[in-house]
């Protein structure tokens, strides 16, 4: 979340702010209304603590003096002054949650830099890499996959329903070899593997973002107040919640393979065929926890991790900005990478890299001391797919789709397929 002080020290930018990401700004209304009356209370409840304090000091001498009658007046005014300070303890109580409820749906600030756009098409391409093949050159994947027993669609619909997929035999094995390779490469570039949980609590949804913004999204294991994770993002970002790192610990950085669910792949039966929109999906996830003054350039580097990955599959991509109404809710600013798919004749994402700068680690109390006597500061989180598996797996299919039909296996990932084709 966004700090109060912000909002108090200029609502009107914060409203510009959010407003480029083409989000409402009533909210910012009421916190400032709510703020308002909670500081006044607060002064007020202070009043009349010390007054009651004074008082009780004022009752002893009273006592001590034999001044009964006085002391017994004194007596109903402190009594008088304690449910006055109970009824304001209890509409504090009410304005901090209804201050906190706000601040949960206001999104974070887009950086200055991000470009302003009304959607996805407005995303400017910050550069490119390979050669393109023509649309249609190929066959799409869902055809390549069939024909060589790669995955199974319709058993998988059976299994659990339309966008879970069942992948078998030699695609089963080319799914566990892009994990190992995006793990190998993670690790390369300093990232420490973990094995994280699927499921997550509530708190640490709303530590991420998750929750209250895309709950709609979320599988929801209701008896247990559980969530399926959307992504590694989740369980790994909140490692350090309600922590104090030390200064010299950062930056860490954690990679996870996780396979990610979500409830909304599609809408109107858009990009259903195939791969492209699933259910249930395989994913490894780049997660950074740095200093403040260095999540710009942590940003740069975390996208360039991702796209050597596209790079070492051999698969052309290009990298884009996200705009402020593609940016979403919790980033501050951030780049979609977009392998080109020949057999379906347009770029498919497969990864979102993002600083969210101290917006997660104020929902988390996750912060860090600069020296063992300082105070505690929040620190930067970014993250960034390395890579979405399901449509990198339909790009890889399509592209190296030879003309004998086989599918070429790219050099750096022969060690974890084990062949340099599939026939």
């Amino acid at each position: 979340m966004i700090s109060i002080q912000l909002v108090r020290d200029d609502p009107e930018a914060v409203k510009r702010a959010i407003a480029r990401k083409g989000e409402p700004t009533d909210a910012i209304d009421r916190l400032l209304a709510a703020d308002a009356r909670r500081r006044v209370i607060e002064a007020e409840a202070n009043d009349l603590r010390a007054e009651r304090n004074a008082g009780n000091r004022q009752l002893g001498e009273l006592l001590r003096a034999g001044q009964a009658a006085d002391a017994d007046a004194l007596k109903a005014r402190m009594a008088a002054l304690s449910q006055q300070i109970d009824a304001m303890s209890g509409e504090l109580a009410q304005l901090e949650s209804a201050i906190e409820a706000d601040l949960l749906q206001v999104p974070n600030l887009p950086d200055d830099s991000v470009p302003d756009g009304a959607g996805a098409e407005d995303n400017p391409v910050v550069r490119s890499w390979g050669e393109l093949a023509a649309a249609g050159s190929a066959a799409p994947h869902w055809e390549i996959g069939e024909r060589l027993g790669l995955f199974d669609l319709e058993r998988g619909a059976k299994i659990a329903g339309s966008g879970f997929i069942l992948y078998t035999g030699p695609g089963a094995r080319l799914q566990r070899a892009l994990i190992g390779l995006m793990l190998e490469l993670a690790e390369g570039h300093g990232y420490r593997e973990v094995w994280s949980p699927i499921l997550v609590n509530a708190a640490s949804a709303r530590g991420t973002g998750q929750l209250p913004d895309k709950e709609g999204q979320m599988y929801v294991v209701e008896r247990d107040d559980l969530y399926l994770i959307p992504t590694a993002e989740v369980p790994v970002t909140n490692l350090y919640r309600d922590e104090i790192l030390p200064a010299d610990a950062l930056p860490i950085y954690h990679a996870a393979y996780t396979p990610c669910f979500r409830r909304e792949a599609g809408a109107a039966g858009k990009d259903t065929r195939g791969l492209l929109r699933v259910h249930q999906f395989d994913k490894v996830e780049m997660v950074k926890f740095v200093h403040p003054d260095t999540s710009r350039d942590e940003l740069e580097t975390l996208t360039r991790n991702a796209e050597e990955v596209l790079e070492a599959l051999e698969l052309p991509y290009r990298t884009v900005e996200r705009c402020t109404a593609d940016l979403g809710f919790a980033p501050a600013k951030g780049y979609d990478l977009e392998a080109w798919s020949p057999g379906v004749g347009k770029w498919l994402e497969v990864s979102s890299c993002s600083n969210y700068t101290d917006f997660q680690t104020r929902r988390m109390n996750l912060r860090y001391r600069a020296s063992a006597d300082a105070r505690p500061e929040l620190l930067h989180t970014l993250n960034g797919s390395g890579l979405g598996m399901s449509r990198t797996y339909a790009a890889l299919l399509e592209t190296h789709l030879q003309p004998d039909g086989s599918i070429r296996i790219p050099a750096a990932l022969q060690p974890h397929f084990g062949s340099d084709a599939i026939r």
